[in-house]
């Protein structure tokens, strides 16, 4: 009986597959399930989670023994357990698979392996995101985007961490907390807070610069392809002599910069809350692979005593003319994941992972940082999340083992102490790494300079200028006093300009609001 209905039901479906689909019109995101059945030849049979094939009779629980029913027992309690804790920040994003090729030889600043020998290949994947929304949230709002680059070198994995600004909030990792919470809901009402974020913000004003950035053209990219990613520090690199740089890299999309004014960004949001994802998706799929050039820009030791601001201060840019640009090679996306789940949701980045060659960041927040991701990925994943194969570097031997799954081969018979005399992993001696360690003061003095940069020189017309007025007056005015005061008296101390036109916005908006209403 079991031969005769499992033949039955493959010569139903055999006949379901005589009507070929063909549609040339629609986007591929919206063919995906007829053209899984086209590529796939015959339907599998249907298992339990132990890998006993399913009878027919047991999909349906109606006159059976639900709880003898092997197929509801794993359907109904894999179902209530198959969400994980979701990102606290940076939830919702999606990831797409490609590879690094080395166009410049840069051999005279580092001797990682990733980087060296032109025409080199090297495996990725990067994860784009936005950081305030949750998993449902708009993709196109004013707001931070997340660009994490996964490079999967024969040394380990290289993680850059990067934003679609240059800028950092804050360099104090243990304002981390405060930052994230006043910039999501408020915890009675469960709405954006403004208040919250221009107090903080008044409080803190070092946050003031990544406000103008975000207020500005550039907090709404136009699309994940269309945005540079910054992966923020100041990063140490060493090369075969041993000698030091200290680089700032720049992934610069070759699609061209584009963004998005906020009525248009309302617009899209209308129609589709998941524009971004959709965008690299289709892109990706029609074989229009998004590219970025990673390049880097460079001081050397001798720079450092020169310049006139701090080179490892996260919240200011570099001033023109005090460095130098190199060329490293082109980062491409050419594959979308078969499974986002198993990709973007179980993907764990940390700038922390780095490689030979790349010593990393010397400031303060970069050594939180690397304390807080490992934090939140055995949170979220386990603490196992590095054997989890997206994450899985392509050489690893380790003491480290047991815990929850996945635990892989668990070094299998391999001794599990160091030191031993039985050919356990052993240490290797890093000739290239610097002999001198480089210690940075920082200061919690407040320094405006580099707000009032940004309004005069890095916005270059009055019409950019007014898009970050318009958009600054709409979001304070919903702050209420004494925050809104203090936040007006901070602007006009980064520009007297600015403060000015800011408040003149803010008038004639409550101006308006008023005479709406009372319409």
């Amino acid at each position: 009986m079991k031969l005769i209905v499992t033949l039955l039901v493959l010569c139903v479906v055999d006949n379901v597959r005589g009507i070929k689909y063909v549609n040339q019109t629609l986007p591929p995101d919206l063919t995906q399930l007829s053209d899984y059945r086209l590529k796939s030849r015959n339907p599998d049979i249907w298992t339990t989670i132990a890998g006993e094939p399913i009878d027919i009779r047991n999909i349906i629980s109606i006159n059976s023994d639900v709880f003898s029913n092997q197929l509801n027992i794993d359907t109904n309690l894999n179902f209530d357990a198959e969400r994980i804790p979701e990102r606290v920040v940076h939830a919702k994003g999606t990831v797409a698979i490609g590879y690094f090729e080395v166009t410049n030889d840069v051999s005279k600043y580092t001797s990682a392996d990733v980087f060296n020998s032109i025409g080199k290949i090297t495996p990725l994947i990067v994860r784009f995101s936005s950081s305030t929304p949750s998993l449902g949230g708009p993709d196109a709002m004013n707001d931070l985007k997340g660009m994490a680059v996964k490079f999967y070198t024969k040394d380990g994995n290289l993680d850059l961490l990067c934003l679609q600004t240059p800028v950092y909030p804050y360099t104090d990792p243990l304002f981390f907390n405060s930052f994230i919470h006043a910039f999501k809901k408020n915890p009675k009402t469960n709405f954006f807070d403004s208040t919250a974020r221009w107090d903080l913000a008044t409080l803190r004003p070092t946050v003031l610069n990544v406000i103008l950035w975000v207020a500005a053209d550039y907090g709404i990219p136009n699309g994940y392809r269309k945005m540079d990613g910054f992966p923020i520090h100041t990063y140490e690199l060493s090369n075969k002599q041993g000698e030091t740089h200290y680089v700032r890299f720049n992934f610069r999309t070759e699609q061209g910069l584009d963004n998005l004014t906020v009525a248009q960004a309302v617009d899209i949001n209308g129609r589709d809350v998941d524009y971004y994802n959709r965008d690299l998706y289709r892109a990706i799929a029609r074989k229009d692979y998004p590219v970025w050039r990673l390049e880097m820009d460079v001081l050397t030791k001798e720079d450092l005593r020169q310049v006139g601001y701090n080179p490892f201060d996260v919240t200011r840019l570099w001033k023109n003319g005090t460095y130098s640009t190199v060329q490293i090679g082109r980062l491409v996306l050419n594959e979308n994941p078969d499974n986002m789940f198993r990709v973007s949701e179980l993907s764990a980045f940390n700038p922390g992972h780095l490689v030979p060659g790349i010593p990393g960041p010397v400031d303060f927040l970069f050594k939180g940082r690397r304390i807080n991701y490992r934090d939140t990925q055995n949170y979220r994943l386990g603490r196992n999340h590095n054997k989890i194969p997206i994450n899985l570097p392509r050489f690893a031997k380790t003491y480290v083992r047991d815990g929850k799954p996945p635990v892989r081969d668990n070094m299998g018979d391999a001794p599990n102490y160091f030191p031993n005399s039985f050919n356990g992993p052993i240490p290797y001696v890093d000739e290239t790494r610097p002999r001198h360690k480089l210690l940075v003061l920082e200061s919690n003095a407040v320094d405006l300079e580099p707000m009032s940069y940004f309004y005069n020189y890095v916005l270059t017309n009055d019409a950019q200028r007014q898009r970050l007025i318009d958009n600054l007056s709409v979001f304070l005015a919903s702050v209420s006093s004494p925050v809104l005061e203090r936040s007006l008296n901070l602007l006009a101390l980064v520009d007297k300009d600015l403060g000015t036109r800011v408040a003149q916005g803010l008038k004639a908006l409550l101006i308006a609001r008023t005479t709406d209403t009372a319409t």
